[in-house]
């Protein structure tokens, strides 16, 4: 003698509700298997060692020293940009960014 289905299913509800997983009877994948899982950010932040200065923090240090340093990347940036301008494939000067609000 076989069991019914209604009855079946309201013992797998009951088995999800006791042990709180999810109730999904006909097998539709929900993805729940990955939303299990713990978060792997952490674990991948932690890998890498934490930057210890940037030139910023440098120039911000020794401040009140009037150095002069050289920001290496913001140079190469600058430079970058120069050279795309002279061949005209930089901003324009009347690009969204370089407007000024007229009153």
């Amino acid at each position: 003698m076989s069991v019914p289905r209604a009855r079946l299913l309201d013992l797998l509800k009951a088995r999800c509700e006791l042990f709180s997983t999810t109730f999904n009877p006909e097998g539709i994948r929900t993805g729940n298997k990955i939303l299990r899982q713990r978060l792997k950010g952490p674990a991948l932040a932690s890998y890498y060692p934490p930057k210890l200065w940037s030139m910023r923090d440098f120039q911000d240090a020794f401040k009140d020293l009037h150095l002069l340093t050289d920001n290496e990347p913001e140079l190469d940036r600058l430079d970058h940009i120069r050279r795309l301008k002279q061949r005209g494939k930089g901003a324009s000067a009347g690009s969204a960014k370089n407007k000024k609000k007229k009153k």
